[in-house]
């Protein structure tokens, strides 16, 4: 029998703080039973266990994660909560279809929101805004572009030049740059980790239990190493991970990011800066360029480097790699900064589809899925999980269209040709944004 990849990232999270100690769930050993199982504790398995939980307390629900909330792809992110979509076009119907797309992103928000205050969560949540911004002075396509998308959705923003951002951002590397105010900034470890701990008394959680193979017949067996569940239902809330799961044809590859963050800034170190609140910056090219956030502690976080990883597996090689593109990066942002250490670098996997949909709804009889994030997950993945499990229980949702409406991912084909895709991709996106950073 072939068993699934298990997902690894050989580096800690840098977003977990001492003072924050998760709760630590039991690895499942021995065979039991469940009404539904589901497979992985990131924003979409969590969302969908709760909704699936509060509509029915009767239901024994089991999640099970091949590691734990605080070291899942949802934990590792750099923390953005995005309100609008990235991309809207030109015609009618694209712009009838970012409207249906921003209405599920807002509606994730608002779940989160009350969430949160609800079940008193601590994860820095700030509704900061966000700046989009770009390094090349010459290209205006891009920018353009992004402000008559929100013209189109009548959403607000402000243009700012090089001198406008140093005031806002402490640097002259941008020449120009977008702010909205549809943003969220938080501690996306701090936050997936609270949601987890908070949910309903019918969900059980099992930690460091991945899921080697899945069993179909009358009755559906999850197999994990020391134990096997019999279930009628299974949700794969593992994005493109663990790919061997799914009984389709592949249509989502795992990518990994790269962030590192540094030590809180002295006050020596932030008298070099203008007077900053918290902030956070994404890059014109997702790819080639840097996003950037200020923490609330006074410390800077770079994102950069996107590399495939289809078995989920990151070596420490690849991370320490990272680290020094980092740092470079840093440097040439922050000339003046020079003197702050970076004390972290991690990986986090995002999946990828060929057009941009989700992988969303069941993909046989008893086996639903919710995956194909592309990059902006929490939100989209927090109402992706709430509305699958109404669409899996037949309770109708006016978002479930919404849903629906986003398509269907792509195929996919499988290695080595996706590989080289990949990367001649890559490789394209780099050259193109190769004066963004």
């Amino acid at each position: 029998m072939k068993y699934a990849s298990v997902p690894l990232n050989q580096n800690q999270n840098g977003w977990l703080k001492p003072d924050l100690r998760p709760t630590v769930y039991p690895t499942l050993i021995g065979d039991t039973e469940a009404d539904w199982v589901v497979v992985g504790c990131g924003f979409a398995g969590i969302s969908f266990a709760r909704r699936l939980a509060n509509h029915d307390p009767k239901l024994k629900i089991i999640i099970v994660d091949a590691a734990c909330a605080a070291e899942s792809s949802s934990a590792r992110n750099s923390g953005f909560i995005i309100g609008l979509p990235h991309n809207i076009g030109s015609s009618t119907a694209e712009l009838k279809k970012a409207q249906s797309y921003r209405s599920l992103l807002q509606e994730g928000i608002n779940q989160l929101t009350q969430q949160i205050e609800q079940q008193g969560i601590e994860c820095e949540w700030e509704n900061a805004g966000k700046y989009h911004c770009q390094v090349d002075a010459a290209n205006q396509r891009v920018l353009k572009e992004y402000t008559d998308n929100l013209d189109a959705m009548n959403e607000p923003y402000q243009i700012m030049d090089k001198e406008a951002l140093y005031r806002k951002l402490g640097t002259r590397f941008y020449n120009k740059g977008i702010y909205t105010p549809s943003s969220i900034l938080v501690n996306p470890a701090s936050l997936i980790v609270g949601l987890a701990n908070n949910l309903p008394d019918n969900v059980t959680m099992y930690n460091h239990t991945p899921v080697m193979a899945i069993r179909h017949g009358s009755v559906t067996q999850v197999v994990t190493p020391f134990g096997t569940i019999r279930t009628a239902n299974v949700m794969l809330a593992t994005n493109a991970l663990s790919r061997e799961l799914a009984p389709v044809t592949s249509q989502q590859a795992a990518m990994a990011t790269f962030a590192s963050i540094t030590a809180p800034l002295t006050a020596e170190q932030r008298q070099k800066l203008p007077t900053m609140s918290s902030w956070g910056l994404t890059p014109v090219n997702a790819i080639a360029g840097a996003t950037v956030r200020y923490t609330q502690d006074h410390r800077f976080l770079i994102r950069q480097h996107v590399t495939p990883a289809l078995n989920g597996r990151i070596t420490a090689a690849q991370t320490y790699q990272a680290t020094l593109l980092h740092q470079q990066i840093f440097n040439k942002i922050y000339p003046q900064l020079r003197d702050v250490p970076l004390t972290s670098t991690w990986s986090g996997t995002i999946s990828v589809t060929r057009n941009g949909a989700p992988v969303w709804g069941e993909l046989k009889k008893g086996i639903y899925t919710a995956g194909g994030c592309n990059g902006a997950g929490v939100s989209k993945q927090t109402i992706a999980g709430t509305l699958l499990a109404d669409y899996a229980l037949g309770i109708d949702h006016p978002l479930i269209g919404a849903m629906q409406e986003l398509g269907k991912a792509n195929y996919l084909p499988p290695s080595p040709v996706l590989d080289i895709a990949i990367g001649v991709s890559l490789m394209k996106e780099r050259y193109l944004g190769r004066k963004e950073v």
